[in-house]
């Protein structure tokens, strides 16, 4: 997927998901591997509510690679605080 299409993916319906998704994509997804560009991928197929439930961490996926997509996303806000 173009990383123009990526950014218009994560412009979700949800301001906290922008805020999140959005610099991830444009700062972060670059850095990524192959295999995690496409988890990534998969990840913004998924509904708002639960990217939301996630991503404030008050959820862990049960999926590992979907666990694995939301760590590198916190972790990525860490190194640019």
């Amino acid at each position: 997927m173009q990383k123009n299409r990526l950014l218009w993916a994560s412009r979700r319906g949800m301001l906290e998901l922008d805020l999140l998704l959005q610099p991830f994509v444009e700062n972060h997804y670059d850095l990524l591997s192959d295999d995690d560009k496409q988890q990534f991928h998969l990840f913004l197929e998924l509904e708002d509510q639960q990217l939301f439930q996630w991503l404030v961490q008050k959820e862990k996926a049960s999926d590992s690679n979907t666990q694995r997509i939301i760590d590198i996303i916190h972790a990525s806000r860490k190194r640019t605080q």
